[in-house]
Formats: structure tokens, sequence, C-alpha cells
């Protein structure tokens, strides 16, 4: 079993892998990826006869999501919020709106795709299985930033005290 994942997560690695090879710090990139993959490929159970039809649906539709995602971090760039007009708030309302409402076409659009190559059980394992990929990345990442905190924290007791030893 553990060598059918193997093999699952590297046709998938190669599938999804191109996109991440032209992004800067790609080596971070790819392993968060190939995390990912992996994550999802074990909790959806997937087959090999399902991963190959899975993974170009889903790529697909995670690539049409963070391009979606960007151009409305790109709407809202430069806006100071604190200092919107009501005319300005109003459109950034509607904006906001429309995103949410393309977010949840697209997913239409996909889980119907993708409905026909995994069950119905393995899309909600998809979801559950994202958004604990989500929340494991956005724990480590607060992990490390206090672990950069208590470093940067000794290393100023330590200078502290070698300037007191200096005087």
């Amino acid at each position: 079993m553990k060598n059918v994942l193997f093999v699952i997560v590297l046709i998938a690695a190669s599938l999804s892998g191109q996109a991440q090879k032209q992004m800067p710090n790609g080596n971070t990139k790819s392993k968060l990826e190939a995390a990912r993959i992996a994550m999802i490929t074990e909790r959806l159970n997937l087959n090999p006869a399902q991963a190959e039809k899975f993974w170009p649906l889903y790529n697909q539709f995670a690539q049409e999501r963070r391009t979606m995602q960007q151009q409305a971090l790109q709407a809202r760039k430069g806006m100071d919020m604190q200092q919107l007009t009501e005319e300005q708030s109003k459109k950034l309302v509607r904006a906001h709106q429309k995103f949410k409402q393309d977010k949840l076409d697209l997913e239409n659009k996909y889980v119907d795709r993708i409905n026909n190559v995994i069950s119905a059980r393995q899309i909600v394992a998809l979801k559950k299985a994202e958004d604990d990929f989500r929340k494991m990345i956005l724990n480590r990442l607060e992990q490390r930033k206090r672990q950069q905190i208590q470093r940067d924290q000794m290393m100023n007791q330590r200078e502290q005290r070698r300037q007191q030893g200096n005087n």
C-alpha cells in the first residue's frame, strides 16, 4: 500500500510540479505541494486509476482558484481600509460579493467534474484534507514565528549581558 501511495504521489507531483518550478523559492513551494499531494492522496485513499484522473482536474481547479484569489487581492491592493469613501466601500463590497459567487460557481463546476472520478464521500474528505492542511501550515508558521521571537530574545539577553560585562 505504501508503494502504491508513493507512486500516486510521484504521478501527482509530476503533473502539478510544472507550475511550481517557475515560482521563486521553488524548493519550499515544491515541498509544500508534495506534502499537500501526499495528505490529500492518503485522506482520499485514491487508487492509481482515480489519481490519474483526479489530479489534473484538481490542479486545474486549484490554479483557477488561486488566480481568482490573486485578482481579489489586487482589487484591494493600495486601498487604505481606514480611509475609504462610501462609494469605494460600496464598490469593494460588490467586488467581494462577486468574488464569493465566482468562487462558489467554480467549486460547483469542479465538484461535478471531480464527482465523475471520485465518490461524494471522497469529495467531503477532500475538503477536510484541504482545511486540515491549511491549519497545519498556519500552525507551523506560528510555531516558527514563536521560535524566532524566542531566539531573538535570547540573543538580546546575551548581548545585554555581554555589554554589562564590558562596563
